[in-house]
């Protein structure tokens, strides 16, 4: 056997030398060369999935839980489009994440001379579905191609970015590039703003008596500058991504009751005199495209200038680190500055009252949060799918600690739930990963379940099971004049899909013993399955905008 060092010897190192301790993907024609060097050195862990998609998105999962570099590889053509969907997902989440992917042999490329998973354009199609997307033409430029994109992927807004590697290259022989020993991707320190900019945003909170915080995901590293700002008085709120920067039974932060849906927090709003969005793109998807009526002085802080002004308008723009900005401004502050006593006690309010009013529009689900809250350890890793249970309660009463705790479709694409929690479980610095699903999302992509069988995953699925598509039918209500159409689905029994993959099954139809069931399976070593049956627990009510804003007058 030949020892001569090739492309593929180098990716293995290569991917080694920037941290990554876990890639994804399937095996293909046009990939082995780089699967076994990454085999032979035996450094990063290879994890087998059933399809590209869930691959992308379980690498998606990893590198939110771990806070690193996430790594999938894909074969050619058909393979490299299946994983669109994961690469997509990431660039909405700003996962920073490497797609490595074969390429027919260098003569054939772009040729359309229909060799094996020959696509026309497959760069265009990588380009167009991530942050940037990359071609090694030579041997001797591939530590550089694949330096260039992996900074690219963690270089703020991170994102996913794509390397194709012909086959022909990726067997090429070259000599061992010197730059591997010590290796360490030239990432750009992080943006400091500017020093008048910091002055502006200083004099703006010294004048207010009512401030607020908006920490998105972009604000993830902001915990203790935040903490600080709170004991200043000031309130908080996240976005659905942003969710545990600061812990969420903190009395002054309302954590991901942001506002939609919400009449008792967009009119407190009203009252508030200053507000520091930092991290966060202020989604429509969760303002209800930007209906809801945020305070008039609105200062934003990003790294990215494309952010100044794209949703909503802002009084101040700052570029810059969020941790950077955030930490500058509490040294000027700091034994200057308090919010007005009663603004403080107003907030707690509001924070009691929300919390109790929203709870109280779940109908029977309304006491699932707290239940789960009290058996799973605070270390957990809590990844949901596009369900309803997860756009309520999931999302904005189950209280999080860590932002890389808090992992699910930010895109709001169905049945990447499962795949995203795979891909945390196998993260280190955790504990246990539960995984919330519909039965709509979880039969999307029920093969891989047997990637958690094979891998031996510390995790517990929950599938919310009402036996179709309910937030469709619940949209259908509201916009069809009632007409459920296509809401349905045939599906196996799912103590049956357990019993096949040799998982411990429990089913829970009493709302009162949804924590202590889930408590049983969170005793068991390796997954387990937990069926929610929303048919006998009862429907869940409908949540705005397709049901009235909780705390809202009657008409």
């Amino acid at each position: 056997m030949s020892d001569a060092y090739t492309v593929s010897d180098l990716i293995a190192e290569f991917l080694d030398a920037c941290g990554v301790s876990t890639a994804f993907g399937i095996v293909s024609v046009h990939n082995i060369p780089m699967l076994d060097a990454i085999s032979r050195r035996n450094a990063v862990r290879f994890v087998t999935a059933r399809g590209e998609a869930g691959a992308g998105h379980m690498a998606d999962g990893h590198a939110r839980a771990s806070g690193g570099l996430g790594c999938v590889f894909t074969s050619t053509g058909p393979g490299a489009a299946n994983v669109v969907a994961g690469l997509v997902e990431a660039r909405f989440a700003g996962t920073p994440l490497l797609h490595i992917t074969g390429q027919t042999a260098t003569r054939f490329v772009d040729r359309g001379m229909g060799t094996v998973h020959d696509v026309p354009d497959q760069l265009g199609m990588l380009q167009a579905s991530g942050k940037s997307a990359y071609r090694i033409r030579s041997a001797g430029e591939a530590l550089g191609v694949l330096t260039r994109a992996a900074t690219d992927a963690l270089t703020p807004p991170m994102g996913p970015v794509s390397v194709e590697v012909p086959t022909d290259i990726q067997r090429a022989t070259l000599p061992r590039p010197a730059t591997l020993d010590g290796f360490a991707l030239p990432l750009p320190p992080p943006l400091p703003p500017g020093e008048a900019a910091l002055e502006q945003l200083a004099a703006r909170v010294m004048r207010a008596r009512r401030p607020m915080l908006w920490l998105g995901r972009g604000a993830a590293g902001t915990g203790r500058a935040a903490r600080a700002l709170l004991g200043m008085g000031f309130g908080m709120v996240t976005s659905w991504a942003g969710r545990g920067v600061v812990p969420e039974d903190h009395p002054m932060n309302l954590g991901a009751l942001n506002g939609q849906g919400l009449a008792g927090v967009e009119a407190f709003y009203d009252s508030v005199d200053l507000m520091i969005v930092a991290g966060s793109r202020l989604r429509g998807h969760e303002t209800g495209e930007f209906s809801v009526p945020l305070p008039r002085e609105l200062v934003q802080i990003d790294v990215d200038p494309l952010a100044d002004g794209r949703t909503y308008p802002n009084t101040l723009f700052l570029r810059g680190d969020a941790a950077l900005t955030l930490e500058a401004l509490v040294a000027r502050l700091d034994g200057r500055f308090s919010a007005e006593p009663a603004f403080v006690e107003d907030f707690q309010a509001l924070r009691r009252d929300t919390r109790a009013a929203f709870k109280a529009s779940l109908g029977p689900y309304g006491g699932f949060a707290e239940q789960l809250r009290a058996v799973v350890p605070r270390d957990a890793v809590w990844a949901r799918d596009i369900t309803i249970n997860n756009s309520t309660w999931g999302n904005k009463l189950f209280a999080l600690d860590d932002t890389r705790a808090n992992i699910y479709p930010v895109g709001a694409g169905i049945g990447q739930g499962l795949c995203l929690g795979i891909g945390a479980a196998l993260a280190p610095g955790h504990g246990r990963t539960v995984v919330m699903t519909g039965d709509g999302g979880f039969f999307l992509n029920m093969s891989e379940l047997w990637t958690a069988v094979q891998e031996r995953l510390d995790m517990v699925i929950l599938v919310m099971n009402d036996r179709g598509y309910g937030v469709i039918r619940h949209i259908q209500d509201a916009v069809a004049d009632g007409r459920r159409r296509f809401d349905t689905l045939a599906a196996p029994e799912l103590e049956g899909v357990a019993a096949l993959a040799g998982l411990p099954f429990w089913r829970v139809s009493d709302p009162a013993r949804f924590g202590a069931t889930v408590a049983e399976a969170l005793a068991v070593r390796g997954p387990t399955l937990v069926e929610v049956d929303m048919t006998a627990i009862g429907d869940h009510p409908p949540y705005f905008p397709y049901g009235p804003k909780v705390g809202a007058k009657p008409a």
